[in-house]
């Protein structure tokens, strides 16, 4: 297929293209600077503009531009960009495809969202069908899913990518706890109790590939593990498997000190189940946090 791919630069973007092009795909990456070599096209998703040409040549288009939310520590400004920077990239290209002759539109829009659309939900699993929780993160997703209207009402399949918590030793949720926890002095987050929808990077990849090529699904997917685990279990088993203790928890106070607004989205419990890749039959190659793990650090 021909890709047309927005966030190509991102954690997940660069791994993606680099799947995709290896499948043999081709792919057409969005940037914002100056154009480098002829896989690139500009846009300004501040501004609303993308060459219409431009989504007319893809079969289907995947949008994963977005500010990183835990790149920075949160502060009005940086929640103004976490919020815009989705929205204006996604309504761009949502208008702009809806915008083409029917012929001409991409059969597929993949968008990205998260599971914060579902907030806190304590102890209790949620499915797609759950509705939008409360807090900041599950405001955005709201803003962020409605902003693919105008290409779902002009007929093309939008799926809702409501990603997890992909594991992988260079970015994530990961990458920030390994030296801590190699030097000895991590623990759980808060009580611990927190639930967290972990994923493993290949079953990321593979699963948005699956989605790529399953024309019989549409709407919201919950890309996440199938076995979802407390936070003070994530801190066990990453400790187990670094050989490491992790026997010193980070209080929930320090970590408002820490982290500001982005604290509160931490200590969320957010249980999610993949209920539509589950009905799917999609084939997890890591199904259980162990395995996933294990693959995050030795590959």
């Amino acid at each position: 297929m021909r890709i047309l791919l927005a966030g190509a630069s991102g954690f997940l973007g660069t791994r993606l293209a680099e799947r995709l092009t290896a499948d043999g795909h081709q792919i057409t990456r969005l940037v914002r600077r100056p154009t480098r070599d002829p896989g690139e096209r500009r846009w300004d998703p501040a501004a609303g503009q993308l060459d219409p040409a431009v989504a007319a040549e893809a079969d289907a288009v995947v949008n994963l531009a977005g500010a990183g939310v835990g790149d920075k520590r949160w502060d009005d400004n940086y929640r103004r960009l976490i919020r815009t920077s989705r929205v204006d990239s996604t309504a761009t290209l949502a208008t702009t495809i809806a915008g083409l002759p029917a012929a001409d539109r991409p059969r597929a829009l993949l968008n990205s969202s998260a599971v914060g659309w579902y907030g806190n939900t304590g102890d209790r699993a949620v499915e797609e069908d759950a509705p939008a929780g409360e807090g900041f993160l599950a405001d955005v997703c709201r803003v962020w899913e409605a902003a693919t209207r105008p290409a779902e009402d002009a007929g093309v399949r939008v799926v809702r990518l409501r990603t997890g918590l992909p594991l992988h030793r260079d970015g994530g949720l990961l990458k920030p706890q390994l030296l801590p926890f190699k030097l000895g002095i991590a623990g759980r987050l808060g009580s611990g109790r927190q639930w967290l929808p972990w994923i493993s990077m290949a079953d990321w990849l593979d699963a948005t590939r699956f989605l790529l090529e399953r024309d019989d699904i549409a709407g919201p997917v919950n890309v996440v593990g199938p076995n979802p685990v407390t936070n003070a279990e994530f801190t066990r088993e990453l400790a187990r498997q670094l050989h490491r203790p992790a026997i010193i928890p980070i209080p929930a106070l320090a970590l408002k000190v820490a982290l500001g607004g982005f604290a509160h989205e931490a200590l969320t419990s957010t249980r999610v189940l993949p209920g539509a890749l589950t009905q799917a039959a999609y084939p997890y190659h890591h199904p259980t946090l162990p395995a996933a793990l294990h693959a995050a650090l030795t590959t």
